[in-house]
């Protein structure tokens, strides 16, 4: 099945509501005006329609043929879309740029809501044709609050009814560079990085600079971690499982000639297998308590932030392969040589559920795909000329694994 998006109508319906998401974005696990474009834009097709209680989600169901001629559970898909944004200002100067200053669409998250909104709308009117049921997930809080998770816990994966998981599920990522436009990128295995946050205090004793003997500084402590976290870095694993250690924002006292109680630091960590996550955790923190302790001072370890690796399954890679190749022709697809260093929290659903993440180039054809900037780059832009290709996309893999399914 193939549905049409002509280039008049509800095309720009599309584009319009990508443009009204971009102008006023939102930020973590509660988006009103997100959710409220969102429900408009689906008002009208046959829908069961739930939103969140902990966050300003949107679950649609769409039932198939399967799931109305009593023919037993049909199958299921899920099809996702994130909604926020980003906290950085936007320096893109276009006519719909983001109306409010450290808010900003430059993760292509509009996009992808806008997308899923014309896959709802193509899906909904071959309905008839299809062999089950289709769960629209529309997804706060990506941007770091584990928006993914939460919508698990209420219940997004039972959506279409009790014990009726989805057998397979999609998501879509645009690409403001690197790839070029109209170009479906993913692969088999792990696609993109767990991604793991720490935030660490370094406690020791402050007081005036001129009698640092009597006291414990817990900067140079804090210094010393930095370069022994990188040393533990490139040394404590093999090369060809890699990690990634990054100290974000370090921070410590007021004044010059004050030696604080307390220094910060905020640790991101990318790593692509769960051995090497388990391994780095409990290694990061070994490192730290030892620099702390030949310093005289303590350190404490809070873990932000944990995003598991998102891992593609090999057969739905094929499968995902199959509909781009059918959907947007011969040679659209490519396959990634290695995973992406970015987490992304798909990766909760693809957990619990087997699927694909695809990303789609979206560099507008007016800009040089070598020098545009990527993804989160206050001047990332995104053309809207991808609506199309992405809607037709999504609502293709869910119609095909259905047949497949049912």
């Amino acid at each position: 099945m193939t549905g049409t998006l002509p280039a008049a109508g509800p095309l720009e319906d599309l584009v319009r509501l990508r443009e009204d998401l971009h102008r006023e974005p939102e930020l973590g696990l509660h988006l009103p005006q997100t959710q409220a474009k969102v429900l408009a834009a689906l008002d009208g097709l046959p829908l069961e329609i739930t939103t969140g209680s902990g966050l300003s989600s949107v679950t649609a169901v769409l039932r198939g043929r399967g799931g109305e001629h009593g023919q037993g559970d049909p199958p299921v898909v899920l099809l996702r879309a994130d909604m926020d944004a980003l906290p950085l200002t936007e320096a893109t100067g276009l006519p719909y740029a983001s109306e409010f200053e450290g808010r900003a669409h430059a993760c292509g998250h509009d996009l992808h809501t806008a997308m899923l909104v014309g896959a709802a709308r193509l899906l909904a009117e071959e309905r008839n044709e299809l062999a089950g049921d289709v769960i629209f997930m529309f997804q706060p809080g990506e941007e770091g609050h584990h928006g993914a998770r939460l919508m698990i816990e209420e219940g997004v994966l039972e959506a279409a009814g009790p014990g009726r998981r989805p057998v397979a599920a999609y998501a879509l990522h645009v690409a403001s560079s690197i790839l070029p436009a109209g170009l479906a990128l993913t692969r088999k295995g792990p696609l993109l990085a767990g991604g793991d946050a720490l935030r660490v205090t370094v406690r020791g004793r402050g007081g005036h600079d001129s009698q640092p003997h009597l006291l414990r500084d817990p900067v140079p402590a804090a210094c010393e971690m930095v370069l022994a976290l990188q040393t533990y870095a490139s040394r404590g694993f093999d090369p060809f499982d890699p990690v990634l250690i990054s100290v974000g924002s370090i921070h410590a006292g007021t004044s010059a000639n004050i030696i604080p109680d307390e220094a910060e630091l905020k640790i991101g960590i990318r790593t692509f297998g769960p051995g090497a996550k388990a391994q780095v955790l409990s290694g990061v923190t070994r490192v730290l308590e030892g620099v702390a302790a030949a310093h005289g001072v303590t350190v404490s370890v809070d873990h932000s932030m944990d995003y598991p690796v998102t891992v593609v399954d090999p057969a739905e890679a094929d499968f995902a392969a199959e509909t781009v190749e059918k959907t947007l022709g011969p040679g659209r697809l490519v396959w990634a040589p290695t995973p992406l260093s970015a987490s992304e929290d798909f990766s909760f659903v693809l957990d619990e559920v087997p699927g694909a993440m695809l990303f789609l180039g979206a560099c507008p054809p007016d800009r040089d795909l070598g020098t545009a900037s990527f993804n989160h780059s206050p001047d990332a832009v995104f053309g809207s000329e991808v609506l199309g290709d992405g809607a037709r996309l999504l609502a293709d893999l869910a119609g095909r694994r259905l047949a497949s399914a049912g």
